[in-house]
């Protein structure tokens, strides 16, 4: 793989798999009401990674301009098309452009980024935020760093037994769940443990890593980790709360198969770049 196809990875998430985020009521929600939390009138706002535009939308409702930055030709064009359908659309200026080199042409209050997924892998959430940080204080020096959106991300992993069968057919593959219902196919065996957790405005490594000792809380056989990505998205300072997302949750297979009982203790250990293909992801766990 070339340095292009690297930083490329994430950035083109075809269109069709755009439009069924806009249906997912957790998300759209959440975002909505982070961004009208954050976004003040009159504010200058730039999106990097804007797929169909509708984060741009919702800062558009507010903000005096939005710099709406997509790489995907797809996208820009979409995006350009349902702005042009909807209120204040013309607030946004949808830009072609790669959001690791993108500079806007004037400072900006905030930043959004939602280049998110699961462990933070595949798509380059933190390496953009990270280059854009860089770029920023270099071409608007003594200006302050934006605020950005997501806020933080914390990720936790959780010792689980899985069921890979499927009408008899065993596949244990990497699985995708929804995060706001419960999935009869897995039962937890411990308890989520907190493995990685950062603030975009603060300096970060782009490696998640964890190794540690894990207890197990319930009897049966260890098969799976399942990786939770909770975003921050923004902070209610009036009631101290705080508006959040969840990805869906990555049930990750084991290579070896545990039976496990209660008081037992697991050894873990996680290291992977993010941003890295979900193969990247290859968890160590033994037995105590």
């Amino acid at each position: 793989m070339t340095q292009n196809d690297t930083r490329e990875l994430g950035q083109f998430i075809p269109l069709h798999y755009h439009y069924p985020m806009l249906y997912d009521k957790a998300r759209m929600s959440s975002f909505c009401d982070a961004i009208n939390q954050v976004v003040q009138p009159g504010a200058v706002v730039l999106e990097l990674g804007s797929g169909t535009g509708v984060l741009s939308f919702f800062a558009a409702q507010k903000a005096a301009r939005v710099y709406s930055v997509e790489l995907n030709l797809d996208l820009v064009e979409e995006s350009r098309r349902l702005l042009a359908l909807n209120q204040f659309g013309d607030k946004v200026e949808v830009i072609h452009a790669d959001a690791f080199e993108y500079i806007p042409p004037e400072p900006v209050d905030v930043v959004i980024c939602e280049m998110l997924h699961v462990g933070l892998l595949r798509e380059k959430q933190l390496a953009v935020i990270d280059a854009f940080k860089s770029r920023y204080q270099q071409s608007f020096q003594g200006q302050p760093l934006p605020v950005f959106l997501p806020k933080a991300v914390i990720q936790a992993f959780q010792p689980v037994q899985h069921d890979f069968f499927f009408e008899g057919f065993f596949a244990p593959i990497v699985m995708f769940q929804y995060p706001y219902s419960v999935d009869p196919r897995t039962t937890e065996l411990g308890d989520p443990v907190i493995y990685h957790q950062l603030q975009y405005e603060h300096q970060y490594g782009l490696t998640c890593e964890w190794s540690g000792t894990v207890p197990i809380k319930s009897q049966g056989v260890l098969n799976a980790l399942r990786i939770a990505t909770k975003s921050i998205l923004a902070l209610v300072p009036e009631d101290q709360s705080g508006i959040f997302w969840h990805n869906q949750y990555l049930i990750v297979p084991l290579e070896e198969e545990l039976s496990v009982n209660p008081g037992q203790n697991i050894a873990v250990s996680l290291e992977y770049s993010a941003g890295a293909p979900l193969s990247a992801l290859d968890p160590i766990v033994k037995l105590l």
